[in-house]
Formats: C-alpha cells, structure tokens, sequence
C-alpha cells in the first residue's frame, strides 16, 4: 500500500475518537489540524474525502462532516454578487494575474467583513467536523493561511481540517512544496508522518 494511503486511512479514527470532537488533549488550543499531502496525489485525496464524508455518520445517520471548498465558495459568491462572467471576460484579456488583487477585494480577504469566512459562518453546523478543500484551485486568489487566520476568530467550537496540497512542518506552508504560504502556528498536524 503506497503512503498517501497508509495516510489516508488514519484519518477515520482519528476523527471519529470523541477526544477529538471535544478537541481533548490540545492544551486549550483551538482544533485547527492541517492534512498535507503530495499535490500529485489531489485526485486520491479527493475521492477519500468523499468516501469519509460518506462514511462518517453520526447515531442518525447524518454525515459527520460538513466540507467547505475554498474555490467553489468562491466561484458562489462572485455569481450571487453578479460578478462572475465579467471576471471570466477580465481572464481573457488580462490573464488569471490580473484577478488576484480585484477578486481578494470583491472577497473582502482578510477583513473585518471576510465573504468567505461569512460563508462559513452561514452555512457552519455546530456538531460537524469542518472540511476545508480547494485550496491548490483557489491560490493564488484566496491563500489558505488568511482564511484559517480570519477562521480562528469565527470557530471555535468544532474542528477545522484543512487539506494542503503541500507541505505542513508545524510552523510553515509550502503550498505545491514550492510556494512558502508564510510562517503558520495555529494549527496540529492531523497524521503525522
């Protein structure tokens, strides 16, 4: 069995021990865990996603996971703002660079009124674990560190699973395990190596 699968098996008893819903054992720190993982191995990692969300299921049946895709957020709030086909237009003349700084404007990233973060907040359910995904499709307009340092002060009462398609050493992102993502503290490694 290759690693990225070894990998990924850990993760279903690790979410589903009660210590960790409770966010036990962190020294009163938030629940925030990174998933890092070979960007080669997206597709795997998303097909697993999608069979954890299938599979982990509260006493009701209800799934325990509530998975939030940074890039499709995105794409949903540029359409409810009526902004989308005209950045499509903007793409194709001035190339995805010129999007960057008018999209993370549109977006309000990093600021006191962050859409994306609302999005989340909207839409969070208080006993699900929250997935956050998307994040090698949406950079380089939405850069995950910003939304999981806004997200900090919004939840804290379930934890926070990024998937990284990087690298995670416990203090820096390397998204694409070629782009530092800047110096990042607040969060555990969910499976180590």
């Amino acid at each position: 069995m290759s690693d990225i699968l070894k990998k990924l098996d850990k993760i279903k008893p690790i979410i589903e021990d009660p210590r960790f819903l409770e966010g036990k054992g962190l020294g009163n720190e938030i629940g925030f865990y990174i998933f890092d993982y070979d960007p080669k191995e997206e597709l795997l990692v998303r097909d697993h996603i999608r069979l954890l969300k299938e599979k982990c299921t509260k006493s009701g049946g209800e799934t325990l996971i509530q998975e939030f895709d940074l890039y499709e957020m995105m794409l949903d709030i540029l359409e409810d703002k009526g902004y989308l086909q005209k950045v499509f237009d903007m793409e194709k003349k001035k190339g995805t660079e010129a999007l960057v700084k008018p999209i993370k404007n549109t977006l309000r990233l990093t600021m006191k009124n962050d859409l994306i973060v609302k999005y989340i907040k909207e839409r969070l359910a208080d006993d699900k674990i929250v997935f956050l995904t998307g994040v090698g499709k949406a950079w380089p307009l939405i850069r995950s560190h910003t939304v999981l340092n806004v997200l900090h002060s919004v939840i804290d009462h379930v934890p926070v699973v990024m998937f990284y398609p990087g690298s995670y050493t416990g203090r820096e992102l390397s998204l694409f395990n070629e782009i530092n993502d800047q110096n990042y503290y607040r969060a555990f490694q969910l499976v180590g190596e």
